[in-house]
């Protein structure tokens, strides 16, 4: 099936874009209620070890992968056959999987023991399948459908979370972390090849097809290494210098500081791929993407990280408990991570559609030496501080070299995109910090935690709509002009609530 047209997209995304965020809304009071059971049941040490051999298996099964995502969704004569090119990178992605998944085993059995053994059996079992029946997925990424995959995403947080918080209360077993890996490869299974197919499998393999494929991802194979290198890297730098107990309190900082990210900024690139793929022979349609994009990010998370880092030295207390206490400051630095990783995802997915991929590992290759430079400078003089100050240093380097190569592709305003909510987050943390400064926040973590988190949210906002009310007027009407859900409602409201009008 083939979309054609600025306002056909322009409705698929906002649809997808809804979707996920629904479902990032819906699963976010889940996942937090998770992560408080969670962090007050099990020991830190549980958290380190996950952490650590997660990192792992992430970094390494960037090589299985390949980079046969970017090609798949890459526009080409060699995908438009749909089916074909579907079949290809089936048959691809199982081949990889299985040479990827016997080489970490081997590695685990001859150089781990106990629960780190375990826990790369598991994690390596589980995330090799799950790419390997990805394709359903994909498909629905391309054709920039996400309403299925937000309702797996959704169905597959609540039953995590029921099982792991069970396995918790019961035995406090590491499996109330690893439980997640399992059920969802088992859910996305059911959810995409059981109940109405999205895709048929099947194996093809011709020799033009394969070439495009491992030509196309060695292109982006390394700027996806560089990638999870640096998401990866301080886990793995932690469990060699820090130990488990110590990572655990970074893993969970950096748990808790990644909320906002999922609640909106995650949904949006999981969909603005596949946009940016569509738009990329149209200059201003991907201008007008790409800012959309930004302002929402940068509004959004500028909002939720700034209101966290104010209110972090009451909340974590409040939230699992007094020794997590340690996690404060890592948290609150962690955030500025947190804020600006989705908008270095989106550059780079502008880049890739442009077929420029190569710009993005240049961009990489100067963020992991800024990145490593800092956790042996950072990281061994002030630890999961120095830590999380390095992955801040790495993300500011890497979104202003990205700024500078993704000019000549698209038109944009730098000033108009992060002015606003930078002023905004100024005002909202000195008028929070000021005030409460000179009041008894301090004596209670609830008045601490009510009184900054008002007064930031109150300066944010009022500063945000002072300075752009008409920008913020001209994205809600473009919101609502091509949302699928008002169009659902509109004969309702024109009938005065008659049910009886019209399907839509």
């Amino acid at each position: 099936m083939h979309y054609n047209g600025e306002v056909s997209l322009a409705r698929r995304s906002i649809s997808s874009i809804s979707w996920n965020a629904i479902a990032s809304l819906f699963a976010l009071p889940v996942g937090v209620i998770q992560y408080i059971v969670l962090a007050r049941l099990l020991p830190v040490e549980y958290f380190g070890i996950v952490a650590g051999i997660g990192a792992l298996v992430a970094l390494s099964g960037v090589a299985a992968e390949f980079g046969l995502n970017s090609a798949f969704l890459h526009r080409s004569a060699e995908t438009e056959d749909e089916d074909q090119a579907a079949a290809l990178y089936f048959t691809l992605r199982l081949c990889f999987e299985a040479i990827w998944m016997v080489l970490l085993i081997t590695y685990g059995t001859l150089f781990l023991t106990g629960l780190q053994l375990l826990t790369l059996v598991v994690l390596t079992i589980t995330g090799g399948l799950s790419r390997a029946i990805s394709t359903p997925s994909m498909l629905l990424i391309r054709r920039v459908q996400h309403r299925r995959l937000a309702v797996l995403d959704l169905t597959t947080s609540l039953i995590v979370a029921l099982l792991s918080m069970a396995i918790a209360f019961l035995s406090a077993s590491i499996w109330a972390l690893l439980i997640a890996s399992v059920v969802s490869l088992v859910w996305r299974f059911i959810g995409l090849y059981l109940w109405k197919p999205v895709w048929k499998p099947r194996l093809a393999l011709t020799r033009a097809g394969a070439r495009y494929f491992l030509s196309f991802g060695g292109r982006t194979v390394v700027s996806s290494l560089l990638d999870a290198s640096l998401d990866n890297l301080d886990d793995l730098w932690a469990r060699s210098y820090l130990g488990n107990q110590l990572l655990g309190f970074y893993a969970r900082a950096y748990r808790l500081a990644i909320f906002p990210r999922n609640l909106l900024a995650m949904p949006v690139n999981q969909v603005i791929s596949g946009a940016y793929a569509e738009l990329k022979f149209d200059r201003p349609g991907l201008s007008r993407a790409f800012d959309r994009t930004i302002v929402l990010l940068t509004r959004t998370g500028f909002f939720l990280a700034g209101g966290l880092a104010v209110t972090a030295p009451h909340l974590i207390p409040l939230l699992i408990g007094e020794r997590w206490i340690p996690m404060v400051s890592a948290f609150q630095w962690m955030l500025v991570f947190s804020l600006l990783d989705p908008i270095k995802v989106a550059i780079s997915g502008v880049l890739v559609a442009v077929g420029r991929p190569e710009k993005v590992i240049l961009v990489r290759i100067v963020q992991l030496i800024t990145l490593v430079g800092g956790l042996f400078l950072l990281g061994s003089r002030y630890q999961v501080d120095g830590v999380a100050l390095a992955m801040d240093g790495m993300i500011l380097v890497g979104i202003g070299l990205s700024l500078a190569l993704v000019k000549p592709y698209i038109d944009f305003s730098p000033a108009r995109l992060l002015l606003a909510p930078l002023v905004g987050l100024g005002i909202g943390v000195g008028l929070a910090i000021g005030v409460a400064a000179n009041t008894q926040a301090a004596s209670s973590h609830w008045l601490g935690l009510i009184l900054k988190g008002g007064l930031f949210s109150c300066g944010y906002l009022a500063a945000l709509w002072l300075i752009e009310k008409e920008n913020l007027r001209q994205v809600w009407n473009e919101l609502v002009k091509n949302s699928s859900w008002v169009e659902r409602i509109r004969p309702y409201i024109n009938s005065g609530g008659n049910s009886s009008q019209e399907k839509s």
